[in-house]
């Protein structure tokens, strides 16, 4: 790929070279920032073209400041929450309050070394809404207040779908870290 500024300011004149070089630089790394948020490849997939659709359309309003990286990255999350908006009632998901507390204050995971998949199989186990606000919180550093804006829900909901997320997740490696010292 050639000097990121000369592709984007190529990107901008709608260069289709430019915007094909930028498409398969970026689109790994894009496409696993939207595997983090659907529960199959397929749909990832989706998501990115809708994403790259958008990147291509917005180009000219970024203004340089700031990673670009970055920039596409806060599409590709806005196009995500976008999409689970839009399906989230073709989701099997589970409310707040028909899901019972987890406790794991006895668990204790001796010296398990997890494998990146298994920490992302795990995370992707979570129930819908849980898995958003723990990619969003967790893993893209975004406050509560932000998250509750985003997804449209009240700032306690995200604080409580998080905690319940991270307690779900020690659970399930916990388990996971059981197989392993029985294997």
């Amino acid at each position: 790929m050639l000097d990121e500024a000369q592709i984007i300011v190529r990107c901008k004149k709608n260069d289709k070279r430019a915007q094909k070089d930028l498409y398969d630089h970026y689109a790994p790394v894009l496409l696993g920032l939207a595997m983090r948020y659907v529960y199959d490849k397929a749909e990832a997939e989706d998501i990115l073209q809708e994403a790259f659709l958008k990147i291509f359309i917005k180009i000219k309003q970024y203004s340089g400041k700031g990673s670009f990286e970055g920039w596409m990255k806060r599409i590709v999350i806005n196009t995500a929450i976008g999409n689970f908006r839009k399906n989230n009632k073709h989701y099997h998901h589970h409310d707040i309050v028909d899901i019972n507390e987890t406790e794991i204050e006895n668990y204790v995971i001796y010296d398990a070394d997890f494998t990146k998949e298994e920490l992302y199989s795990v995370i992707r186990s979570l129930p819908e809404g849980y898995r958003m606000v723990f990619n969003l919180y967790a893993i893209e550093g975004y406050k509560h207040k932000e998250i509750a804006e985003m997804l449209s829900v009240d700032i306690t909901t995200s604080k409580s779908q998080f905690s319940r997320a991270r307690k779900l997740i020690q659970k399930k490696l916990f388990e996971l870290s059981k197989e392993k010292v029985t294997a």
